[in-house]
């Protein structure tokens, strides 16, 4: 299944073929589509799990609102990943609870 039309990011660009990492796991996503978009074209539908119950969590609205879909890219905990695209190399990690900051070594 692939978003080619979205409410708020618009019609999907011709992309290429790129190459993500989901914890720690090489995926091919297309360039430009919605991280989301990618991860549910590999059957992944956990996205973060809840800070005082640890349940896990999907998306919900898919246009930016709510934080069900919250993930950590690159390093950056709470990216809403329904309306952020994807990019060749992205880092994409499941969130626990708030989430984390990586830090950089001096």
């Amino acid at each position: 299944m692939r978003v080619v039309d979205h409410p708020i990011l618009g019609k999907l660009p011709e992309g290429r073929t790129v190459e993500i990492t989901f914890d720690g796991h090489p995926l091919e996503a297309l360039e430009g589509e919605p991280i989301l978009a990618a991860l549910l074209a590999h059957g992944i539908q956990r996205c973060r799990t809840t800070v005082k119950r640890r349940e896990p969590r999907w998306f919900y609205c898919g246009i930016g609102r709510c934080t069900d879909c919250v993930m950590i890219v690159n390093g950056i905990p709470n990216v809403r990943t329904c309306v952020t695209t994807v990019g060749a190399g992205m880092k994409i990690e499941t969130q626990e609870g708030l989430g984390r900051w990586e830090r950089a070594d001096a």
